[in-house]
């Protein structure tokens, strides 16, 4: 009898080992999903540029029904590189627009204007460094920075669309800072609208 006495017990320890794992993965999702929403709604800012200093901007992307009523941003594969819309770089885990891009940026902007019929399509991208998630997090950043940039320069908001690849389109796949560097960037696509 002493034989079959443990095996209930065993059972039931085993029950209760398994109730505090899905507790625990249902602790850890939940705790994610506010940490998301969080970081969403403090990302949410308005548009501040010093000549002097590095630009700092947040701004959230247009509304889907900005482009026109009903209507959903086009997939990234209906976008093409234009020569006239120079990329922009950025320093080490930093979504600053540095001083030395914002003729860069001024460029692009006159372009858009003269341009009034395209679509615009504004890639945030990092380097290799840190988790997927965080790059594409500071991705998003990135090209929120070149948006509000550009909105301040009149470009309407209905034409452009930001997305975020974070490290997972790299120019230069080398493990050095002179190709991180080259990874640190906006990329700017167009598309007639």
């Amino acid at each position: 009898m002493r034989a079959s006495a443990p095996a209930p017990r065993l059972h039931h320890m085993v029950a209760m080992g398994s109730i505090r794992v899905l507790a625990l993965l249902i602790v850890l999702v939940l705790g994610v999903g506010c940490q998301t929403m969080t970081k969403a709604q403090s990302d949410r800012a308005a548009l501040t540029v010093e000549a002097s200093s590095p630009v700092t901007t947040r701004a959230e992307p247009p509304d889907a029904d900005a482009l026109s009523p009903g209507s959903s941003p086009p997939p990234p594969e209906e976008f093409v590189a234009v020569a006239r819309l120079a990329d922009i770089h950025f320093d080490y885990d930093v979504h600053d627009i540095r001083p030395a891009d914002l003729p860069i940026l001024d460029e692009n902007a006159v372009w858009l204007k003269a341009n009034p019929n395209v679509l615009l399509l504004i890639e945030g991208h990092t380097d290799e460094r840190g988790t997927s998630e965080y790059n594409l997090g500071l991705g998003d950043l990135r090209a929120a920075a070149a948006m509000s940039y550009f909105l301040a320069q009149g470009v309407p908001a209905g034409r452009m669309v930001a997305i975020s690849y974070g490290k997972e389109r790299p120019v230069c796949t080398d493990h050095h800072e002179t190709c991180w560097a080259q990874n640190r960037r906006v990329h700017f696509l167009a598309k007639p609208l």
